[in-house]
């Protein structure tokens, strides 16, 4: 079973603590503080289009791009008659049909490029397609985090037709952090099964602005939370803003 095509159709359910709204009023504060005013955003990694959708009924031309046919099925569903593209692609290899104005990635989907070389080609892919003065927003989950939150525990899930089970498994030699998760779906009178296994990598801020650096971008600053706080010792997620030249 590939990633992510049983839990595609869990994800929102799973996934209603986050603030996307608040995710929103974020980017958008990003781009008045850099005094840019995007009309066409690509979105990297956007999942079932929750940022998506939001972000077109903010008035934004919107270009959603995922690796997940199954993702991209449930954004397509509650994205009718709104200005969006959507685009089964991957970040590392991805083409457009010419140059945007922004791109944001969030909720920490840079850190799935585990492999030798995939940020630096993502950040080149997005410099090319980036126009001139544009903005790149993206964030990244901390070694600290997997390290010291994630791995050592085991969360669990429970409601009346869904039970799951997530357990981490931090490597310190390759500082890659394995998310071992099993569902137990209600199918009638039963429970189908099945298991997702997901890998991130933890990349310091050095390396994120070295790879920028090779890619033409700027890394304008880089924080601690929505708050643009500084990043310490103990910051489980850095949000970034970067331009280009």
């Amino acid at each position: 079973m590939s990633s992510y095509e049983s839990f595609a159709a869990l994800y929102d359910r799973l996934m209603t603590d986050v603030d996307y709204d608040g995710w929103c009023d974020y980017l958008e504060d990003s781009f008045a503080r850099m005094k840019v005013q995007p009309k066409l955003v690509l979105e990297l990694g956007c999942g079932t289009g929750n940022l998506t959708v939001r972000l077109a009924k903010r008035g934004y031309s919107m270009i959603g791009l995922d690796n997940s046919s199954d993702m991209l099925t449930v954004a397509t569903e509650k994205s009718q008659d709104l200005d969006i593209l959507y685009l089964l692609q991957d970040m590392t290899e991805f083409e457009l049909y010419g140059t945007v104005d922004a791109v944001v990635c969030s909720l920490d989907c840079l850190n799935y490029l585990t492999e030798a070389g995939m940020l630096e080609r993502c950040f080149s892919l997005v410099s090319l397609y980036l126009n001139p003065g544009g903005v790149f927003l993206f964030d990244l989950n901390t070694q600290y985090k997997m390290e010291h939150i994630l791995a050592p525990e085991t969360f669990l899930y429970d409601d009346d037709e869904v039970f799951y089970t997530w357990q981490s498994v931090w490597d310190e030699e390759y500082r890659e952090c394995e998310y071992d998760l099993t569902f137990f779906v209600k199918d009638g009178e039963t429970y189908r099964r099945f298991e997702e296994t997901h890998l991130q990598k933890a990349y310091s801020v050095s390396e994120v602005e070295q790879a920028l650096k090779k890619a033409g971008l700027i890394l304008e600053g880089f924080y601690d939370g929505f708050d643009q706080n500084p990043v310490c010792e103990e910051t489980e997620r850095i949000f970034f803003v970067v331009k280009k030249g």
